[in-house]
């Protein structure tokens, strides 16, 4: 085992732990995450609607996998919903306002684009809510299904300093390519790799950041700004998800002054994994959307059926590079095809 591998063991650890912590902190709920030891609805077919900020991505196509598998398991009758983009906000209100005003929907799951917009559009609702991915701070919301996700990017900003000081770095300099401003889990991530960067020694450029809403072709122009303002090559470029860091990493790629540059992204989805195995992107922090959207799903069918559920029910994320990026490809491949 590497020394670097010994290092970001350890930050896993302590991040599991983290996050482990955290979801002790409020009743009991069931957390079963595979199907195996999956709850059974005593309510009798219940149908869930579940919103996503978009099904445009191979990430949120993992969440919804997850979402119909809990139906699936558990005998509710999941519709999974998603807006075309990550900036199509008029859309997902929309599509929750269709939802609490239609009848026939037991219970709705949400991982909304606009926290704060929907915690206002839900505060008369009648049905439980769930949400999923990022949190809404209303009381109407019984349970938030998700990843600290400030942890988990301060978890990825230390492995990327421990791996540019390997890559030869002298001057360890960190950039974040962000993802739609002002969204609170893009914020949170990049806080995270900010503060992971300077706990392990490395400065973080935050006047510096880079916004490409989510996706990878605004990555690309992201990064071919960085590269005009810093020619001379950036030791890090973390960015919120894993299609952006892809992106940014292929604008790079005929620059030589970033030949050595690590490139962070957040997902853990398969093309990620090809792309780290390929030598592109360098590393992931890795979660579990298929966790998430079972978990969430989980979760409204135990409200359904007056179980206390916890406040926040937390998945655990980790650091994958080319070490353990196949593994970690077969573990995602197997509940996709599942």
């Amino acid at each position: 085992m590497t020394k670097m591998t010994k290092r970001i063991g350890a930050a896993m650890l302590s991040t599991a732990l983290l996050l482990g912590a955290l979801t002790g902190c409020g009743g009991n709920t069931s957390s079963s995450t595979d199907g195996d030891n999956a709850a059974t609805a005593s309510t009798e077919n219940p149908h869930i609607t579940v919103v996503l900020k978009t099904l445009a991505s191979e990430y949120w196509a993992y969440v919804a996998k997850g979402c119909e598998q809990a139906g699936k398991d558990l005998g509710a009758e999941v519709d999974v919903q998603g807006a075309t983009s990550e900036t199509a906000y008029d859309e997902q209100l929309s599509m929750i306002e269709t939802v609490l005003n239609a009848s026939g929907t037991d219970a709705m799951v949400v991982a909304p684009l606009q926290s704060e917009t929907v915690a206002t559009q839900i505060a008369n609702a009648e049905i439980p809510i769930i949400a999923i991915d990022t949190n809404v701070e209303s009381d109407k919301v019984l349970s938030f299904v998700g990843f600290d996700n400030e942890a988990m990017a301060s978890m990825g900003g230390e492995a990327a300093v421990e791996a540019a000081k390997e890559a030869g770095w002298d001057t360890i300099t960190a950039i974040g390519i962000a993802g739609v401003q002002g969204d609170s889990t893009s914020e949170a991530r990049m806080g995270g790799y900010k503060k992971g960067v300077e706990k392990a020694g490395g400065t973080y450029l935050d006047a510096e950041t880079q916004y490409a809403d989510g996706v990878s072709d605004k990555a690309v122009t992201a990064m071919e700004a960085i590269i005009q303002s810093h020619p001379e090559g950036i030791a890090i470029v973390v960015c919120n998800n894993d299609d952006m860091a892809v992106g940014a990493a292929r604008a790079a790629a005929s620059y030589p002054a970033y030949k050595n540059t690590i490139f962070v992204g957040c997902g853990g989805n398969v093309a990620a994994l090809d792309a780290i195995l390929a030598g592109q992107e360098t590393m992931t922090v890795a979660v579990d959307g298929y966790d998430v959207g079972y978990r969430g799903v989980q979760a409204a069918v135990d409200a359904l059926n007056g179980k206390t559920l916890d406040k926040f029910i937390a998945s655990t994320a980790s650091i994958v590079t080319a070490d353990n990026a196949e593994e970690q490809k077969a573990i995602v491949e197997k509940k996709q095809n599942g």
